[in-house]
């Protein structure tokens, strides 16, 4: 599964729900597990995006996917980033160090 960060911001109409349901929040978390993403950390944050997710999907169309469906909704925008681990861009800059992959 690979990684990736969604930054989300609420609109007008997004907010009203929120107020209205706060519990709502939880209940995309479920729905996004039912398209193939599993939420692994969220926050909500101050400043230009409302909220931060970590989630893990099969793979770049599969977030696609999920960003699109959350966006289309309305009552969010999303800016989707991939994630690398840290232990994976280790291994991949030694790999270009020595010219190939490592055993």
């Amino acid at each position: 599964m690979a990684t990736y960060v969604l930054f989300s911001r609420l609109t007008d109409e997004g907010r009203r729900t929120l107020k209205a349901r706060p519990e709502r929040l939880h209940e995309v978390n479920t729905e996004l597990e039912t398209m193939g993403g599993k939420v692994t950390a969220q926050f909500a944050v101050l400043g230009r995006y409302d909220f931060v997710s970590f989630v893990e999907a099969a793979n770049n169309e599969a977030i696609a996917r999920i960003s699109v469906e959350r966006g289309s909704r309305g009552t969010l925008q999303v800016t989707t980033l991939p994630a690398v681990g840290i232990a994976s861009l280790v291994e991949t800059l030694r790999g270009a160090v020595t010219g190939g992959p490592r055993p």
